[in-house]
């Protein structure tokens, strides 16, 4: 459609008309050209058809640089009534509406030529003509205007005559002409003279198109021109990924020459991402920096006390003790709850009181801190203080206090009252912790008298940390009843066979303190009391502490000594084991008997593995296993972890969140297990070869290893930090929250970590949902590798099981591991089939509540897990396929990998699913569900699969004969009232065993 053709006729639109005549002087891109015929690239004869035979002429000429072409002349100027065509061949359309031909020719001067007639001309014709083939032959189309249509007549802009002494020369004119719409597959061209002495010199046919373009941030794919000069395609705009619409539609207009016009609307980044390279690309924000909103604004860096997980990040999130209230706005500094407030001062008049107090030394990062009143009355005897009830008044008011200043009346006479003075401020009630605040106890007094603050009690006790010869490094307790804000300590201290009249002095601002000057080998007595702004309290009892003798610090130096010159001589015997190995690899062709150190170095770098593809090594090879883990962990400085809070508990200790700053790099998330303090030599060690097995590895789906902390206690493995925590609990936590192709897609992840290790030639031995990691980003990691080997025989965990000596996860094994304990990567593979039915079910427990011995069991009798529910048959089968008896006919983890891939790319695959009626071919006939035909009524049946709680709603529902029950659908078990996930499971998988055992009783009577 012409769009000016339309519009012109429409003076309503006069004002659109300005806006594209605009848009027509605004051009930003140049046309695209594509060929079509160009005669100047002919490197043979062009062969056109001529007409009549004595008319054009094909010869060689040359173009204007002088290159070899062939051209096309005609020079019949003496001859009356000229009519001399030249037809191109075929030439294929290639989609194009408007075809431009350009000519280069030039023409003789008829002025001069002599004796020339009235006949001569200095022009030609162009014409066209359309088909769907090539179908020309000598005579048709036939040579005149009809059927042929004409584009135009073509003048000379110059002419030429022969050389002469006015010292004119040939002149080479070049001439465009275009014609459109074409609609038919091809045309041909044809070129008419009528009298002209000129040479066609060359001849280029071709077409223009708009290019592709990036404006605006939206992708425009290439676009073809119109059919007319004046024609404007519009061309729709997609934005470029991660990219969004802020005004539509987006569009920009191809003209007829190619040339795009100004865009109209256009795209932003969306939150997560900025906009680079000119607009042309949305990048996802760096680690460390957000976007919170779409628009053409940039990442900016997380502020102070926060960070992100993951890059594209739209905030970021508060480390840990750090938070932001809900009208902080996300470029704010994270900040955290105030500290105590301080130096309480209190003035008792009567039966009432005023407290005063300074800020907190700590406000959290914010202004806006402001103080509660709690108020406890401990009353005259000793049972527990209680709430001070509404009869006491605070002036200006309890809570939320401006100022650090209160008054307090109406209290009771002759009674004990506890003040706490809490600070608050935005983000207090985001912490777990209750404020932080400072206590005062108060007795009030009859008319007349005026109570102080109560020093604080006496500290309770004291311990040694460290000594040495000359000093004593001591700590103690805070007193149980400190009475207002501590202000330091103070400790008296004084040789046991000396007056105490000569005893010492020592201040501390904490309840830690060095005492230097001591004597070698000689008791000391030390007491240690607190202050607060009430004055001192009561010292402690007396603690009695000795310094090291001579004696005892030499023989302390002893036991040292050989750990230093062990560690000096291991350094020694590594620089020679390095020096004969060189000379070992230098001396190949020596007879020399190879050593099994050698052995074993070939052992590990034999085989079939590709070039620069590591193979896994068993740490339990090394002699001595810490070299192992000095060899494949990096040990980090203490100093660098910070642990923040337990979030579980190991095999061998507890497992700790918490920070990890190396020098030179950025703080860093990290998940910490410890080595619980008691532990023996052999718990040491297997507790470091996990350490030492992963960090072996790294692949994108295996847990990464930071380090391992050994050089001080507890002894520690930092590996990354997974929010989501392990994949089972993580599921049944999100219960039917996720996509198949979500579901799909964490399979993929995990079975590619399992194709990484079986590539190392590693066996997991005990992969399962609850050692599988789950990042922010639902990315699965594998991980606790080898921790099923160090199984003690007296383990508690149900989940491992005693099977040919040691104890194994039966659920989860293949039969050949459980019978010969033959691991292998196809028994991780069956193990891996256990896996995809825990994710499409969400996390159910394999094989429910069937024992170990009855899942042996039915495994033998080859019945296998049923699907789960709206599980995809294709996901089914590849368990199945898992679960193939002849581990040679498992398939490997890189077709799995491959599979899942292909399921990914066609999420039709994963529509199909198992539908109720094919009971009868479930392949496992669940043991935990009893043989319906053993009992008489459905209650008892019902409280056979323990679900006897909906045995009213079965019989309102008149589902009171196993034949009823056994035609129920889960949109009838629904109906029912049960609305829990798992019970509806639970019975679903009842039902399909009930008309299972039906259907085979009816098959064996048939």
């Amino acid at each position: 459609m012409n769009i000016l053709g339309l519009y012109s006729q429409m003076p309503k639109f006069t004002a659109i008309m300005d806006i594209i005549r605009l848009l027509w002087i605004i051009r930003i891109v140049w046309a695209v050209e594509d060929v079509l015929m160009d005669s100047t690239t002919a490197t043979a004869e062009l062969g056109w058809t001529i007409y009549p035979s004595l008319g054009w002429e094909e010869v060689s000429g040359y173009d204007e640089k002088m290159n070899t072409i062939r051209t096309y002349q005609v020079c019949n100027v003496f001859n009356a009534n000229q009519n001399n065509w030249v037809r191109t061949k075929y030439i294929q359309r290639r989609g194009a509406q408007r075809i431009h031909v350009e000519m280069k020719f030039s023409v003789r001067d008829c002025n001069s030529i002599p004796n020339v007639t009235g006949s001569c001309k200095e022009t030609f014709n162009l014409y066209y003509f359309e088909s769907d083939k090539d179908v020309a032959t000598k005579v048709y189309p036939a040579w005149m205007e009809n059927p042929w249509i004409k584009v135009d007549t073509i003048a000379a802009d110059e002419s030429f005559s022969q050389v002469d002494l006015g010292g004119r020369v040939m002149k080479i004119n070049t001439e465009v002409r275009s014609f459109g719409p074409v609609s038919r597959k091809g045309f041909y061209l044809a070129f008419q003279d009528y009298g002209a002495c000129m040479s066609l010199i060359a001849v280029k046919v071709f077409f223009r198109k708009c290019p592709r373009v990036i404006r605006n941030g939206a992708i425009f794919e290439e676009t073809l021109s119109g059919a007319e000069s004046t024609s404007l395609v519009s061309a729709r705009g997609s934005c470029v990924p991660n990219g969004e619409e802020v005004d539509v539609p987006i569009k920009l207009y191809c003209n007829g020459d190619g040339e795009w016009l100004v865009p109209i609307g256009r795209c932003v980044c969306k939150a997560g991402y900025e906009s680079v390279d000119n607009g042309t690309v949305c990048r996802a924000c760096p680690f460390g920096s957000f976007k919170a909103s779409q628009g053409d604004q940039q990442c900016l860096q997380c502020p102070i006390n926060s960070r992100t997980t993951s890059e594209g990040a739209t905030n970021c999130v508060c480390r840990s003790g750090y938070y932001r209230a809900d009208s902080d706005p996300l470029q704010m500094p994270c900040t955290t709850v105030p500290s105590a407030p301080q130096r309480v001062i209190s003035s008792v008049n009567e039966t009432s009181l005023r407290l005063e107090w300074d800020p907190p030394k700590e406000s959290g990062g914010r202004e806006d801190v402001v103080y509660n009143i709690i108020c406890k009355s401990c009353g005259s005897g000793r049972g527990a203080c209680t709430r001070c009830g509404d009869n006491v008044q605070f002036v200006p008011r309890q809570l939320g206090l401006t100022h650090p200043r209160v008054h307090i009346s109406d209290l009771l006479a002759h009674t004990q009252y506890t003040f706490e003075i809490q600070a608050v401020n935005g983000v207090s009630d985001q912490s777990p912790f209750s404020p932080q605040f400072t206590a005062v106890n108060i007795t009030t007094n009859q008319a007349g008298k005026t109570a102080v603050n109560t020093a604080p009690s006496a500290v309770s006790i004291m311990h040694q940390v460290s000594r040495t010869v000359d000093s004593i490094t001591l700590s103690w307790s805070q007193p149980d009843q400190p009475n207002g804000v501590i202000l330091d300590y103070e400790l008296q201290y004084y040789g046991k066979n000396t007056a105490g009249s000569n005893s010492s002095l020592l201040r501390s601002q904490t309840n830690t303190a060095v005492i230097r000057g001591l004597k070698p080998g000689t008791i000391y007595v030390f007491q240690v009391r607190a202050r607060t702004v009430a004055g001192f309290g009561r010292l402690s009892g007396k603690m009695y502490f000795q310094t090291m003798t001579e004696e005892e610090y030499n023989s302390s130096l002893q036991e040292k000594l050989p750990l230093i010159i062990g560690s000096a001589a291991a350094g020694v015997v590594f620089l020679i084991a390095v020096v004969v190995l060189i000379i070992v690899c230098n001396r190949r062709g020596s007879d020399r008997t190879e050593t099994e150190y050698t052995d074993k170095l070939q052992h590990y770098t034999s085989g079939h593995m590709s070039p620069g593809m590591k193979i896994y090594i068993d740490p339990f090879t090394y002699e001595d296993p810490n070299e192992a883990v000095r060899e494949f962990a990096k040990e980090i400085d203490v100093t660098c972890v910070k642990i923040e809070q337990v979030i579980g508990a190991g095999e061998f200790g507890e497992v700790c969140s918490g920070n990890l700053r190396l020098p030179g790099k950025r703080e860093v998330l990290v998940a910490i297990k410890t080595l619980k303090s008691g532990y023996t030599e052999k718990q040491r060690r297997d507790f470091l070869s996990e350490a030492s097995i992963m960090g072996q590895f790294d692949h994108p789906n295996i847990i990464h290893l930071e380090g391992v902390v050994t050089k001080s206690t507890p002894v520690m493995i930092i590996t990354e930090f997974m929010e989501n925590g392990s994949l089972d609990s993580f599921l049944r936590q999100n219960d039917g929250q996720f996509t198949v192709i979500q579901l799909v897609g964490m399979l993929r992840g995990i079975a590619a970590g399992m194709k990484y290790l079986c590539d190392m030639n590693y066996v997991h031995r005990d992969l399962a949902a609850r050692n599988i990691l789950v990042n922010s980003n639902l990315v699965c990691k594998v991980s606790d590798f080898g921790l099923s080997r160090f199984l003690e025989d007296d383990t508690s965990d149900p989940t491992y099981t005693s099977a040919l000596g040691g104890k194994i996860p039966i659920r989860w094994t293949a039969p050949e591991a459980i019978q010969y304990r033959k691991f292998t990567s196809s028994s991780d593979v069956w193990s891996y089939g256990i896996v995809m039915w825990e994710v499409m079910s969400y996390g159910e427990r394999p094989y429910w509540d069937m024992s170990n011995q009855d899942v042996i069991n039915a495994i033998e009798q080859d019945y296998r897990l049923p699907p789960p529910m709206d599980c995809p048959n294709a996901l089914h089968q590849l368990m199945l396929d898992c679960w193939q008896k002849d581990r040679n006919n498992r398939p490997k983890f890189n077709q799995i990998v491959n599979t899942l891939d292909k399921m990914i790319r066609n999420p039709g695959s994963l529509k199909s699913t198992t539908p109720l009626s094919s009971g009868v071919h479930l392949p496992l006939l669940d043991r935990s569900t009893p043989d319906f035909s053993s009992f008489s009524t459905v209650d008892e049946w019902l409280d056979a699969i323990k679900m006897g709680q909906y045995k009213e709603n079965f019989a309102n529902e008149d589902l009171a004969t196993f034949e009823a029950v056994s035609q129920m659908t889960m949109d009838d078990i629904l109906r029912v009232g049960v609305t829990l996930a798992g019970h509806q499971k639970k019975i679903l998988n009842s039902v399909q065993m009930m008309r299972a055992q039906m259907n085979q009783i009816q098959s064996v009577e048939v």
